[in-house]
């Protein structure tokens, strides 16, 4: 399964928000006003402003960390937004956003999207009644997303779900089933991530 491993608050440093969830080493930096961009020097005058590459660039990498994909994954899922009807960007958004770890995620089940991915891959999530441990499986209006009945008392559930504070409103959770519902594919407004995804598709219009 390839996802990104490497340092995540120097990443999130760069861009200067979270990426990966919570993440104490960013708190902390952030709360002593050293939340400055890697490098020996942190962000100078001197640096060159950034070109329109430079920038598609860095947005399309954010999303990639935020989403939790490497990049032929991520330009496959262009490709398939691309095919559909509607505006490229905020379907591009849409299928990120339909990923079976990241509705693990926003449901609650887990505390990160990685830690969803672990459920998911390790076959404590069903989808319509059958196990599915697949991340990207992409999921459809009126499917039904379930934590697999023997994996409902894991501690790791538990305690994402007892912290759970987002709702979302093409999300429906039931917390006596431990299932949710894929009501909708989100609109652009619903989606909370500081994407701008024009920039994205620009960069792969070029």
């Amino acid at each position: 399964m390839a996802r990104y491993t490497g340092p995540k608050t120097k990443i999130s440093r760069a861009f200067g928000q979270k990426l990966f969830g919570a993440d104490k080493g960013f708190d902390k930096l952030k709360a002593s006003n050293k939340l400055n961009p890697p490098g020996q020097h942190g962000a100078t005058k001197r640096r060159k402003q950034r070109s329109d590459y430079a920038l598609q660039l860095m947005e399309k990498q954010k999303a990639k960390y935020i989403y939790g994909l490497l990049e032929r994954q991520f330009f496959k899922t262009f490709q398939a937004a691309v095919r559909r009807s509607g505006v490229t960007g905020e379907v591009l958004l849409q299928l990120l956003e339909a990923r079976l770890d990241n509705t693990v995620f926003r449901l609650g089940i887990a505390p990160t999207r990685n830690a969803a991915r672990q459920l998911v891959s390790h076959n404590h999530i069903t989808v319509n009644g059958r196990v599915v441990n697949i991340p990207s499986f992409s999921l459809r209006p009126g499917d039904v997303i379930a934590v697999r009945g023997r994996s409902q008392n894991f501690e790791v559930i538990e305690t994402a779900l007892s912290r759970k504070t987002e709702k979302n409103a093409w999300l429906e959770w039931n917390r006596d089933k431990m299932e949710g519902v894929f009501l909708a594919f989100p609109t652009r407004d619903q989606i909370t991530e500081t994407i701008n995804e024009q920039l994205i598709v620009e960069l792969y219009s070029k």
